[in-house]
């Protein structure tokens, strides 16, 4: 089976399995899983896009207005690839998703009237990646290792939190990635905030960037931090610190094991570096897919890894974090994020190494 006929089965599966005729797919994530890789958005901001789908047991539309259908059904291509229009003009009124489900037990990827909140079974679904899934998280893992890196070599003393931003984001852009989360903090503001919107104040020494880059409806994720000058005692514990715990996350993510181990042995590695307490002050991450994070990594999670998962941990303590995007193969796991050249801090674990990206010093 290709592709979509794959995915086509799986969402049938899913109805049998929870007892609906129906899946309605109103998330720009779940629109591009389930037509490798398509867009539906048109405001980035939003979560829902212009255009969404509908599966039944033998039909699959595009519920969308005459403003989108072109686009839709030529330049991404998906009246070629068997999918049937509800289209309506952009001032009217109607419901086609209502005329398309009379009588039917609809399911849908969120809350909505009438549906069945099926919104944990389909992220899981997202997770469950083919091959050429991997594929193009592997071009886009290193089209967001290039833009990182072109970006935080740019970077001065002087510079604003926006302009860096700027430099993020556009070294992305131009390499065909789309920007979906730009976070940026200078000096102290990296010891305050875990989720630090870019602002006004200038970098003195030390700033912390953070990306989650989409393309074809992939997310990868990836965080480097830069320091001019010496580090001091206090900062170089602490990245050696993090570095083990990532370590841990790295090593443990393999097929079969449930997410709550892994976060056991994170657990573990905090407190025997001195740190115990300080996973609970941000989430640490798990699988990536067509969301940053699909799901959560928590203690006691019973969610398994599978071999051809793509996840992004990201452990931090406070003023020091490292963040990268990995897939599950198997005999190992590749860091799809790892930019070449960059200082990295060598673990040893489990009789081998894994290197840990370091806070790039420029002297």
């Amino acid at each position: 089976m290709n592709e979509q006929t794959t995915k086509l089965t799986r969402i049938r599966a899913l109805l049998d399995d929870a007892n609906v005729d129906a899946l309605w797919l109103r998330q720009a994530s779940s629109f591009a899983w389930a037509t490798r890789g398509h867009s539906s958005y048109i405001n980035t901001a939003s979560s829902t896009g212009a255009a969404s789908l509908l599966v039944t047991r033998d039909a699959q539309y595009v519920i969308t207005t005459n403003i989108e259908e072109p686009r839709l059904a030529a330049e991404e291509g998906l009246a070629a690839a068997g999918w049937q229009f509800a289209t309506a003009p952009w001032y009217a009124g109607g419901d086609a998703l209502a005329d398309l489900t009379t009588g039917m037990r609809l399911g849908a990827d969120g809350c909505a009237p009438g549906a069945v909140d099926l919104s944990g079974e389909v992220s899981r679904l997202r997770t469950n990646l083919l091959p050429e899934e991997g594929a193009r998280f592997r071009e886009l893992g290193q089209l967001c290792a290039a833009g990182m890196d072109e970006a935080i070599r740019n970077v001065k003393p002087g510079l604003h939190e926006q302009e860096i931003a700027g430099l993020l984001a556009g070294a992305v852009q131009r390499r065909g990635v789309q920007p979906i989360v730009v976070l940026i903090a200078t000096d102290e503001r990296i010891f305050k905030y875990r989720h630090p919107l870019p602002g006004d104040k200038r970098l003195d020494k030390y700033a912390m960037l953070v990306l989650c880059g989409r393309r074809q409806g992939l997310v990868a994720s990836v965080t480097r931090l830069v320091h001019f000058g010496p580090l001091s005692d206090e900062l170089k514990r602490k990245q050696e610190a993090v570095a083990k715990v990532d370590a841990a996350f790295i090593y443990g993510t393999r097929p079969n094991v449930t997410l709550g181990d892994i976060f056991a042995q994170a657990q573990a590695t905090y407190a025997a570096t001195g740190f115990a307490d300080e996973w609970k002050l941000h989430h640490q991450g798990g699988p990536a897919a067509y969301e940053p994070r699909e799901y959560l990594g928590l203690p006691g999670g019973q969610d398994e890894v599978r071999e051809g998962m793509v996840l992004a941990w990201n452990p931090s303590i406070t003023g020091t974090k490292m963040e990268d995007t990995i897939l599950v193969g198997p005999t190992g796991n590749e860091i799809l994020t790892a930019i070449s050249g960059w200082p990295t801090i060598p673990v040893a674990i489990g009789g081998g190494v894994i290197e840990r990206p370091a806070i790039l010093v420029v002297e």
